[in-house]
């Protein structure tokens, strides 16, 4: 039987994604949630990691940007993907070479609009809000060196209505996100079709 695909997810909060992510592939024996790696002291992801039964491990904002550490830990777990789960940093250079085309991101709109630096979370949904947009959505990607830029796998959109407000957008695309973002990896990491949005 073949070597199982190793996943390391990175995420810097509260970790809905990541669990999201690995609850989907539990039950995949070609997929492997190897590790999850977190850059804030007091993340909520590393409470679900454990109790998923997945390791955490905590490097902090030097590690990543100025040390090979997070590389070296990479490549002593035979790591093969790295998914972005709600991690805030831009991916240094040296993930970047080691992983090319295999470093994947959700953002919670439909770039390239409300993306780039700062374009995160509740700030994307209240400028979505804000511009009176009638529809908004999620872009899963490719990471390159920029925020936001890279090569977009898959993109699945939802309605905004007048009366909205940026809590009631949250709630659209954390459905989305759920519906869509552990398929749409399993569909890049075992060269699948990717899968089309119900409307």
């Amino acid at each position: 039987m073949s070597k199982s695909i190793q996943l390391a997810i990175l995420a810097s909060g509260n970790g809905t994604n990541a669990q999201q992510i690995a609850e989907h592939f539990a039950d995949k024996p070609e997929v492997n949630v190897n590790v999850i790696i977190y850059n804030k002291k007091d993340a909520y992801v590393a409470t679900r990691a454990r109790q998923l039964g997945i390791e955490a491990r905590y490097f902090n904002r030097h590690d990543f940007l100025e040390t090979d550490d997070v590389l070296h830990f990479l490549q002593e777990r035979s790591i093969d993907y790295v998914i972005l789960a709600g991690f805030l940093l831009l991916v240094p250079q040296n993930l970047l070479d080691a992983f090319p085309n295999r470093i994947v991101n959700i953002h919670p709109a439909l770039l390239p609009k409300y993306g780039g630096k700062g374009m995160y979370g509740h700030n994307v949904h209240e400028a979505v809000v804000a511009n009176h947009e009638t529809e908004t959505g999620i872009t899963i990607h490719i990471v390159d060196q920029h925020y936001d830029r890279g090569t977009t796998l898959f993109q699945a959109r939802c309605s905004v209505t007048p009366t909205d407000t940026a809590d009631d957008v949250a709630a659209k695309i954390h459905l989305l996100e759920k519906a869509y973002f552990p398929p749409v990896i399993e569909s890049f990491v075992l060269h699948k079709e990717m899968p089309k949005q119900e409307r």
